[in-house]
């Protein structure tokens, strides 16, 4: 193999190479070819790239990789893409896609793409941060008066408006992303958690907006993706 076909796709911002498994052979996966294919300057470039396996339980599986090649477990923009994806490429309105841990859903709506996201666990919290574990760990800081941790993804909350949250991001492995899916889930969760209240969330990053919905134990994530371009990347 001398070239390996990709897709770029993005969702509010946070952008994504998807590799078919399922079309196409896919290289061994080595942390040096993850970083080389997500460089921005002499790669393709994205903050994390999705490996599509065949599953023998949902219509695929889908590995995630951050940008500096550390493999994580839950990404809800990135479900969200390939839902469309395969959505498209198989034709249906509805898909299965396996996570390491479980299989998530995602469906075509009048706003874009839903997925259910699974549960949101809080595992800690203070006056300043509330802990969530949705798949993967997640730091929400209502005030940012503590240093950052780098074992998990950080958001910060910028601003609230009734129904309206605006956020900062921080992914582990992957740095400052204009939006993250499984992020704003986890902020919903911790807004839930600490005021006491399940309601629908408009959660708004510097890449745009998604709405979060559900409650705790089954989130649901929601909002437009699109597929930027396809190409070739030599081997």
């Amino acid at each position: 193999m001398s070239s390996l076909p990709f897709t770029k796709m993005q969702a509010q911002g946070n952008d994504f190479i998807v590799l078919n498994g399922l079309t196409t052979e896919i290289p061994t996966l080595t942390t040096e070819f993850v970083r080389r294919i997500t460089e921005r300057r002499y790669g393709i470039g994205c903050d994390q790239l999705l490996v599509l396996e065949k599953s023998e339980t949902a219509d695929a599986a889908m590995r995630i990789f951050n940008s500096d090649g550390s493999e994580a477990a839950n990404c809800g923009n990135g479900l969200r893409c390939v839902g469309h994806l395969l959505m498209k490429q198989l034709g249906k309105e509805y898909v299965s896609i396996a996570l390491a841990d479980r299989n998530a859903y995602a469906e075509t709506t009048i706003n874009g793409i839903c997925v259910d996201m699974g549960a949101a666990t809080v595992t800690d919290s203070t006056e300043s941060h509330v802990d969530i574990n949705i798949g993967n760990k997640h730091r929400v800081f209502f005030e940012a008066i503590e240093a950052f941790p780098t074992d998990r993804n950080v958001e910060i909350v910028t601003g609230q408006i009734a129904s309206h949250v605006y956020i900062d991001i921080i992914e582990r492995g992957a740095g400052h992303t204009l939006a993250c899916g499984s992020g704003a889930c986890a902020t919903a969760a911790a807004i839930w958690s600490t005021e006491g209240e399940v309601r629908p969330l408009t959660i708004e990053m510097p890449g745009g907006t998604v709405t979060v919905s559900g409650c705790p134990k089954n989130i649901k994530l929601e909002g437009p993706v699109s597929q930027t371009f396809e190409g070739l990347f030599l081997l």
